[in-house]
């Protein structure tokens, strides 16, 4: 079972991704703020985590440094997920760990990009 965590401070952005991710062979997990994110992933590391990159508590670097120092953080794979192609914002995170990024507005199309593994929906 594969275990994603959607990390964004919009309850709408959460429930469209958990929509679109959540299956029979996926479980989605959410937060809403760094500091969340870091101690739900202290209890259970998820396989994938979509970041947010302008969360209000919390830089996203900080977030995935502090991740990837966890047990098992270094396994995750961590997604930045922003507004707009921002490359200072891009490096910065892939400095932090990052495996990538994703624009915001997202789609199945999109997130199965990440996420090889889910059927395309109808």
């Amino acid at each position: 079972m594969l275990r994603c965590m959607i990390v964004d401070g919009s309850p709408v952005v959460r429930k469209v991704a958990r929509r679109l991710i959540a299956s029979d062979t996926t479980v989605v997990t959410t937060a809403d703020t760094g500091y969340q994110t870091v101690a739900a992933c202290s209890v259970e590391m998820p396989d994938v985590i979509i970041l947010d990159s302008s969360l209000s508590d919390m830089p996203a670097p900080d977030i995935i440094q502090q991740v990837r120092a966890l047990p098992g953080g270094e396994n995750s794979k961590i997604y930045l997920c922003l507004p707009e192609i921002d490359v200072t914002k891009i490096m910065r995170a892939k400095r932090a760990g990052a495996a990538g990024y994703l624009l915001k507005p997202f789609n199945r199309a999109s997130i199965t990009e990440i996420l090889p593994q889910l059927p395309l929906a109808g």
